[in-house]
């Protein structure tokens, strides 16, 4: 597989060349300075390729080209934004970048409650907290009917073990790991500047009313069968995210989380083109998920991988785990004879050596990230 980074721009702290001498080969990265739904310019397109080849490197994956909410919701503007996002595309297939990561998770890309979980070597990980995210559900955002959403346990855990610990400066912490410093960062719908994310989320979750899962399976695959034809045209490989966690969350319908999801979008729009990111960590979040037997299945209909792992505990809290996992090794062994050729990125690793004080975006340490790329590289080199 082909080594690759996420790297978020010219702005990022960690730079192109500290890339090449820890052995990265691909680049991984978004215009993030266009705002979602506007086109990507061959100009724009050019100028991010040409940054990143004159260092030596090429831009292996465009992660992500944003796909607007209102294209996942059906609004009334979905076919000029699906337009923009073909030119896009038609920008990106002339340059040559043919590997376009996207999600069609609604209003929330990704959720954790807490971002510097430590453990016991010192290091700190990414954990989601089940009965957390129900207070903030349930307390905080104080969505209509929320509790009906969770189990008895995560309840009274909720009650006797988080509430008594919650004051002000604890759920404004809860708001900023969930919605904010999670989302900002990748073109999200919340950034740090928005003085009520919370009021602002709220309208964000209202645009889904009505929408369930069949309604949103549709919307997607008008989606992916309008750019198809693009996709054919330049040789360009649409590659979904599972949803992260992999589960319905705060009332919204989730498309991607298990092995029936998957196969109802490709069979949906059966091209070759469209096709999967295997995130093992997000699908290793649920524990309904094996992940071993996912990436066999899938391999063929994989674009990009994402190395990462999760741990599930009993109470359906997660972590991410060592990627030495046996879990991981085993994926990595299946792409690497089915998919040989396919990008792969490290992705949430520890903070540690400091990571913690650079104010890198959350879950995209330095340090953390270069040992489990050092890892992976020892997995794939032991393979060989």
């Amino acid at each position: 597989m082909e080594k690759t980074w996420r790297w978020f721009g010219p702005n990022d702290k960690i730079t192109l060349e500290m890339l090449r001498q820890i052995g990265v080969e691909g680049i991984v990265t978004a215009l993030h300075h266009i705002p979602n739904g506007e086109i990507w310019s061959e100009e724009e397109v050019n100028k991010m390729k040409n940054f990143i080849e004159e260092r030596g490197l090429r831009w292996s994956v465009v992660e992500s080209l944003p796909v607007c909410e209102s294209i996942k919701y059906g609004g009334p503007d979905r076919d000029h934004l699906i337009e923009n996002y073909k030119e896009s595309l038609r920008n990106l297939g002339k340059a040559g970048v043919k590997t376009i990561c996207y999600n069609f998770m609604p209003v929330l890309d990704w959720a954790r409650t807490d971002l510097e979980y430590p453990n016991p070597d010192g290091t700190s990980n990414l954990y989601f907290n089940r009965a957390e995210f129900a207070y903030f559900d349930i307390n905080i955002l104080k969505r209509e009917n929320a509790a009906d959403d969770y189990d008895e346990d995560t309840l009274r855990r909720m009650r006797e073990e988080v509430a008594p610990r919650m004051n002000k400066e604890a759920e404004h912490r809860l708001v900023e790991n969930i919605i904010v410093k999670t989302q900002g960062f990748v073109n999200g719908n919340i950034t740090e500047d928005d003085l009520e994310p919370v009021n602002k989320f709220r309208e964000l979750l209202d645009l889904y009313k009505g929408i369930d899962a069949e309604a949103l399976r549709a919307n997607m695959a008008y989606f992916l069968n309008a750019i198809m034809p693009v996709c054919d045209e330049y040789g360009i490989d649409m590659c979904v995210h599972p949803d992260d966690p992999p589960m319905p969350i705060l009332g919204l319908p989730r498309i991607v989380t298990c092995d029936a999801d998957i196969e109802a979008f490709l069979n949906a729009v059966p091209n070759t083109h469209n096709g999967l990111t295997f995130c093992a960590g997000s699908l290793s979040a649920g524990a309904h998920n094996n992940v071993v037997e996912l990436a066999k299945k899938y391999a063929s209909r994989t674009h990009f991988v994402h190395a990462r792992i999760c741990k599930v505990q009993p109470n359906g809290d997660f972590k991410e785990s060592t990627h030495l996992d046996p879990r991981l090794i085993e994926v990595v062994r299946i792409f690497e004879k089915e998919r040989p050729g396919v990008a792969m990125r490290v992705d949430h690793a520890p903070l540690m050596l400091g990571d913690d004080k650079m104010g890198y975006n959350a879950g995209y340490s330095f340090h953390g990230r270069m040992l489990a790329l050092g890892m992976i590289s020892g997995v794939m080199a032991a393979l060989k």
